[in-house]
C-alpha cells in the first residue's frame, strides 16, 4: 500500500536589481536636491525680509495694546480685552517665517556669494541687508516669553546689532569716500532702512538700561538720518533711480521718524518734544504720500512681494502713536491710534491673504520689480558652477 507524499512547496525567488543599492545612488539624491533647492536659494534675496519685518512690527504692535498701563485711557484698555492667543499665534508665525528665510538665506550666502556681492553692489539691495538683523531686533523686543533683563536678551541683542554696526562702518564710509558710491549718486528711500536699524538697535539696547549704547546707536542712526533725508529732498542725480514698480518703499518715508521717535521715548524715559516732533514728521509725511495715489497706480497693478513695503512703515506709525496717546492722554490722540492701527492691521492681513493666494508668484524666475534678483540665465550659470564645484554633475552610468 502507498501513500502519497505532499510535494514539497514551490520555491519563491527573490532577485534584487543591484542598480538600487549601487554605491553612487547618493550622487542622484544630492542632483534631486540640487534641482529643488539651488533654484530657490538664488532667487530668495534680502527683500524677502519685507515680509518678516512687517509680522514683527506687527506682533510689537499687538503685545503693546494687550498690555495697557494701569492709568489708560478707555479707548486703549478696550484694546487689552483681544485674546492674548491671537498675539502668540502671530509671534509664533513670525519666528517660524523668519527663521525660515533666514537659513535660506545663510545657504544662499554660502553657495551664492556672487548673487550677495551683486546686492551688496546694488544702490538699492544693499539696504535690505539692513532687514534681517531689524527683524530679529522687532521679533526680540516682542518675545512673550522674557523681558529685556535678561542674559538670553543682552546676548541675542549683541548677535543681531553687530551686522548692524558693520553694515554701518561700510556703507556710511562709502558715502563720503568712494566717488562712484557717495550718497548723492546712490541715494533712494530704501536707503533710509540703515537708520532704521540703528533706531531699532538703540529701543532695545535702552529697554535693557544701556542707555549710554542707544545713545551711541541713536546719535549715527539720527545724523545719517538728517543727511538722508536733505539728499532725497534735493532730488540729486542718483534720486530718481528707483523703478516705478519699487514705489510702495517710498513709505519708508514714514518709518525713519517713527521709529526714531519710539527710540528716544524709550532713551529719555517719556514721548517729550523731541518725540513729538518726529512723530508730527511722520504724519506729515503719510499724510504727503497717501494724498498721492497716482504715485503708486502702476506698481499696484500686479500683485508683488514689493507690497509688503507698505505694511511696516504703517505699523510703525501705529506704535508711535500708541505712546503719543499715552503721553497726551486725550481722546482725540486715543482715536488717531485707533485708526492708525486699525490701517495697519488691515493691510497686514490683506497682504497676508494675497501672498496666500498667490504662492505660485513668491520666487519668479525674473523679477523685474526688484533689481537684487538675478536674471534667469545669470542664476543657471551660477547654479551650474556651484554644481561642479561641488562635485554634483549628473553623468550617465
Amino acid at each position: 500500500m502507498h501513500t502519497n507524499q505532499p510535494s514539497p512547496p514551490s520555491q519563491i525567488e527573490l532577485t534584487v536589481n543591484p542598480t538600487i543599492v549601487e554605491p553612487n545612488n547618493h550622487y542622484h539624491i544630492l542632483i534631486v536636491i540640487k534641482a529643488l533647492m539651488f533654484p530657490v536659494l538664488a532667487r530668495c534675496h534680502a527683500g524677502y525680509f519685507r515680509i518678516t519685518l512687517s509680522l514683527c512690527c506687527q506682533a510689537l504692535l499687538w503685545k503693546t495694546l494687550s498690555n495697557p498701563p494701569e492709568n489708560a485711557h478707555a479707548y486703549r484698555r478696550m484694546l487689552g480685552v483681544f485674546p492674548s492667543t491671537a498675539f502668540i499665534l502671530l509671534w509664533s508665525l513670525s519666528l517660524l517665517i523668519l527663521t525660515s528665510l533666514s537659513i535660506l538665506y545663510i545657504l544662499r550666502c554660502a553657495l551664492f556669494s556672487d548673487m550677495v556681492k551683486n546686492e551688496f553692489l546694488n544702490h538699492i539691495g544693499v539696504n535690505y541687508l539692513f532687514a534681517p538683523s531689524i527683524s530679529w531686533l522687532l521679533l526680540l523686543q516682542s518675545a512673550p516669553f522674557f523681558n529685556a533683563k535678561t542674559i538670553y536678551y543682552l546676548c541675542l541683542w549683541w548677535l543681531f546689532v553687530v551686522p548692524i554696526f558693520v553694515l554701518d562702518v561700510k556703507i556710511y564710509g562709502q558715502w563720503f569716500t568712494k566717488g562712484k558710491r557717495i550718497l548723492s549718486t546712490v541715494a533712494n528711500p530704501a536707503s533710509q532702512l540703515s537708520v532704521v536699524g540703528n533706531f531699532v538697535g538703540a529701543r532695545a539696547a535702552a529697554q535693557m538700561g544701556w542707555k549710554e549704547s542707544a545713545m551711541i546707536m541713536f546719535a549715527i542712526g539720527m545724523i545719517h538720518y538728517l543727511v538722508v533725508f536733505v539728499t532725497l529732498y534735493q532730488r540729486l542725480s542718483g534720486n530718481s533711480c528707483l523703478p516705478t514698480m519699487l514705489r510702495p518703499v517710498m513709505f519708508l518715508f514714514i518709518a525713519a521718524p517713527s521709529m526714531a521717535s519710539l527710540a528716544w521715548d524709550s532713551i529719555s524715559g517719556k514721548f517729550d518734544f523731541s518725540s513729538k516732533m518726529l512723530f508730527y514728521l511722520s504724519l506729515f509725511l503719510f499724510l504727503s504720500l497717501v494724498t498721492r495715489p497716482k504715485l503708486f497706480k502702476k506698481s499696484m497693478k500686479k500683485f508683488n512681494m514689493v507690497w509688503w513695503a507698505y505694511s511696516y512703515p504703517l505699523t510703525v506709525l501705529a506704535l508711535a502713536s500708541t505712546e503719543y496717546a499715552q503721553e497726551m492722554k486725550s481722546s482725540v490722540a486715543h482715536l488717531l491710534m485707533l485708526l492708525l492701527s486699525a490701517l495697519s492691521v488691515l493691510v497686514s492681513v490683506v497682504l497676508m491673504v494675497y501672498t496666500a493666494l498667490n504662492t505660485n508668484t513668491l520666487l519668479p524666475p525674473e523679477d523685474v520689480c526688484d533689481p537684487t534678483v538675478p536674471t534667469l540665465s545669470s542664476s543657471s550659470s551660477t547654479i551650474s558652477n556651484v554644481t561642479s564645484d561641488s562635485g554634483l554633475e549628473s553623468s550617465t552610468p
